[in-house]
């Protein structure tokens, strides 16, 4: 890997079904070595996304590539691994059989990597498939993707059928190996509070485009949240009318809160704070018409300031 070498570019990208567009004029760059979240209400794209990505679907328009070579291509096969939502498994199998498909379909097969996540576990390897916990399905399905050795790992809701003990634990699993391996790993999820501690980067699918992305300090520095009393029926005019753009307001009593990208220094007699993470997403994610930022690191070729690009 080159330094400054994107794990995944994609430029233009749309996806049209039957029903409407799934994905449109989808760009966004992610750098390698970042573990970043893909975040978006249901139906935004995010499993079209990773679909195209992993080769499983063919955009309608656009382009998207893996380490600069294009999804299905022999290369970009070598170093990413998918694991789709539904984990498929061969139920009939063993742990060990599981394993072993595994080392036989893949040259660069890491079998004490894939071992050690199952023996955390404390799963039998000579147990079915069928006879697993959600959990230990989960840590199967995570352990074969793992002892491929990606250097790009896409997973689709990996932990969305646990209870929050196994899925804690089974993050902490997943993060130790992509840290001790320097893997790069672009995770769907709902639970945006697990994303908090886990994630240096962000990628927002609302309307089948873009809508935040970039690296987590610069996405979460350049916003401000704003709380105080309300103006009549809403937040304040110097707020709303102001130089500062406005991405989320919401009233509650006497009370108004709102998610700004402040233009300056903001004053008045109001509660000025950092959003947590959660706060942000939530705040994109109720507000689609919000306008778009792509920070300088998420950026691709010919996408400008023009599209919500913020300068560094």
């Amino acid at each position: 890997m080159y330094a400054g070498e994107p794990a995944i570019e994609a430029y233009g990208l749309g996806m049209r079904y039957r029903r409407g567009w799934a994905l449109r004029e989808c760009s966004f760059r992610l750098p390698a070595g970042r573990i970043c979240g893909l975040v978006g209400p249901n139906g935004a794209g995010k499993t079209t996304l990773l679909s195209i990505a992993a080769h499983v679907l063919q955009p309608t328009n656009g382009s998207i590539s893996l380490f600069g070579e294009a999804p299905g291509s022999v290369e970009s096969g070598r170093r990413t691994a998918f694991l789709a939502q539904e984990k498929p498994l061969f139920r009939r199998f063993t742990v060990a059989e599981t394993l072993r498909l595994g080392r036989e379909l893949n040259p660069g097969w890491d079998q004490r990597a894939a071992e050690d996540i199952i023996r955390a576990g404390n799963v039998p390897f000579d147990a079915k498939i069928s006879t697993l916990s959600g959990g230990q399905r989960t840590r199967v399905a995570i352990a074969l993707a793992f002892g491929k050795r990606p250097d790009l790992l896409m997973l689709d809701e990996p932990m969305s059928d646990l209870d929050p003990v196994v899925r804690h634990e089974i993050m902490g699993t997943l993060l130790a190996e992509a840290a001790e391996r320097g893997t790069t790993v672009l995770m769907s999820t709902h639970v945006l509070a697990e994303l908090e501690n886990v994630c240096d980067y962000l990628v927002v699918v609302s309307g089948g485009g873009v809508r935040l992305a970039g690296d987590v300090d610069e996405l979460m520095s350049v916003h401000t949240l704003v709380t105080g009393a309300k103006e009549g029926d809403g937040m304040p005019s110097a707020l709303a009318l102001g130089r500062h753009t406005l991405v989320e307001s919401r009233t509650s009593g006497r009370q108004f809160t709102a998610l700004i990208r402040p233009e300056g220094r903001v004053t008045g007699p109001w509660d000025i704070n950092a959003p947590n993470m959660e706060e942000l997403l939530l705040a994109y994610l109720r507000s689609p018409d919000a306008p778009p930022l792509i920070t300088p690191t998420a950026q691709v070729h010919g996408q400008g300031f023009g599209t919500g690009a913020v300068a560094a």
